[in-house]
């Protein structure tokens, strides 16, 4: 397993499981009675979550040697220099994880990987084991 960038997608993993979940709870709720601010605070957590998944995503590419230019450029962004001095301490933090935060991550991309198998639709990729796989493909 390449560490530390497969911690930062391990992790990004998690947040798309909980995006999709907390987008299914506000489907559910949808014909409930709430407030326009109730509302709104539901979409805003959801954008919060997708902010932050992006920014795992930036860390894991930036670890995997990534440019920030192609970063910037997937990004949608014009200077390369900024988004570098918004991630580098990110960057040099993930790079300095101690040995302890990789302690559960098979057992975390095994949950992940019973979580996908669980709400895979039919055309969804056919793939059993896709946190799991990630980790041994390292």
């Amino acid at each position: 397993m390449k560490i530390p960038e497969s911690l930062a997608r391990l992790t990004a993993a998690r947040g798309h499981r909980d995006l999709s979940d907390l987008a299914r709870q506000n489907v559910g709720v949808i014909g409930s009675p709430t407030t326009v601010q109730e509302r709104i605070a539901a979409v805003r957590r959801l954008r919060i979550l997708v902010e932050q998944i992006v920014d795992l995503v930036v860390l894991e590419a930036a670890l995997s040697g990534a440019s920030w230019e192609e970063i910037t450029q997937a990004l949608n962004r014009r200077d390369a220099e900024t988004v570098q001095g918004e991630y580098e301490d990110a960057v040099a933090d993930w790079r300095a994880a101690p040995a302890s935060a990789y302690a559960d991550v098979q057992d975390d991309a095994r949950a992940l990987d019973e979580w996908y198998r669980r709400h895979r639709d039919d055309g969804d990729p056919a793939t059993e084991n896709p946190v799991s796989h990630l980790l041994q493909a390292d």
